[in-house]
Formats: structure tokens, C-alpha cells, sequence
């Protein structure tokens, strides 16, 4: 520690809460962290002088990610997902988007391999509509998600949108070795590099 290499650093909890998100178990393992000693000594704040290396495993019960779906950290990487869905799809045109509706999520539901995400959308009209996200769930790399089969329901008189395999980026610090999704819970196994 007083060169400020620190070899490991092992964490785990259970019903963790972390701004806002409810993590049923987490564990998750450090190793190789190098920080500024030398300025901390100097009353700076701490930094990281290289990445850090990090495995680990969450399990998320489908109650907690009901308690997590109020967390702004949650509700708005939904939310912003939505229009990310819905710009691909060609449903909002680039450079004509409308005011950002508030949308509250509602219910979470984990199956077998997919999930059902409900929330009520309220627009600058004060239009209300249920808006229902279905979607099943792989890695398809282990920094991509892959969401086939995707329905999304904005209008209950209309079809679903249908966007079948849709690939979400985790970025390249983030190489995911499992997710599974079964009945009322979520399990991931993997890693990531945190950044200085």
C-alpha cells in the first residue's frame, strides 16, 4: 500500500442498494491497482494511475429490480433506450424529435430468457398511453446484448413494433461471460475494466 500498488481487492454484499439500484447479491474482484500515493499524501484527491482489472457476479431478483426502476440511473438509460429503439425503427426522425415525454416505469417482469417492461408514457399534451417493452435477451459478443425477439407497444389500437435483433454495446471495457434471465431474477458473470 505505501508504494500504492494495492494486489486485490475482493467486495461482496447482499441487498446492496447503489444510487438508487437494488442488487439482490453482487461480488466482484479487483486486482492490480496502482493509485497516486504520492499526491494523496498532498491532500489530492485519489486517482487511478492505470486501468483496473474487475470479475465478478450480480444476481438481481425481479423485486429489486421493481424497487430499481425509480432510480433515475435505471429509468433513464430505459427511457433513452426507447428512442434509441424507436429512431432505428424510423418511428422518430432524426432532427424531429418530440419534447421529451415523461415516462414513469411501472413493472418489470423476468422470464425464461425474456423480459416485459411496462410504464406509462405522459406527453407535453398530457396524452397518457401504456407503453409495453418485450424483449428476449442473449449476449450475442461479450460486449453486445442482443434483443430478439424486440416488440415495443406505444399505441394499444396498433400493432407492436416489431425490431428483432437489436445488438446493444456495452463498450469495449466490458466482456460479459453470462446472462441468464429466468423466472423472477437475472444472473450476469463477467468483467470490466474501470477506467482512471
Amino acid at each position: 500500500i505505501l508504494t500504492g500498488y494495492i494486489p486485490q481487492v475482493a467486495l461482496a454484499a447482499n441487498q446492496a442498494v447503489y444510487q438508487g439500484l437494488h442488487l439482490s447479491q453482487i461480488q466482484l474482484e479487483g486486482s492490480n491497482i496502482r493509485l497516486n500515493l504520492g499526491q494523496i499524501i498532498k491532500r489530492k484527491p485519489v486517482r487511478l494511475l492505470e486501468p483496473v482489472p474487475v470479475v465478478g457476479q450480480l444476481l438481481l431478483l425481479e423485486p429489486d429490480l421493481q424497487s430499481s426502476l425509480e432510480a433515475p440511473l435505471l429509468s433513464n438509460a430505459l427511457t433513452e433506450l426507447l428512442y434509441t429503439f424507436l429512431k432505428s425503427d424510423d418511428i422518430i426522425k432524426p432532427g424531429n424529435d418530440p419534447i421529451t415525454p415523461q415516462i414513469r416505469w411501472q413493472k418489470i417482469n423476468l422470464n425464461i430468457g425474456q423480459l416485459t417492461l411496462r410504464g406509462i408514457y405522459t406527453n407535453p399534451d398530457v396524452v397518457t398511453k401504456l407503453i409495453v417493452i418485450r424483449a428476449g435477451i442473449q449476449l450475442a459478443t461479450p460486449n453486445q446484448l442482443e434483443l430478439n425477439p424486440l416488440q415495443v407497444q406505444i399505441d394499444p389500437d396498433a400493432p407492436p413494433i416489431s425490431l428483432d435483433g437489436f445488438l446493444i454495446n456495452l463498450g469495449p471495457e466490458v466482456e460479459l461471460q453470462e446472462l441468464t434471465l429466468t423466472t423472477g431474477q437475472l444472473i450476469c458473470r463477467g468483467g470490466l475494466k474501470v477506467m482512471p
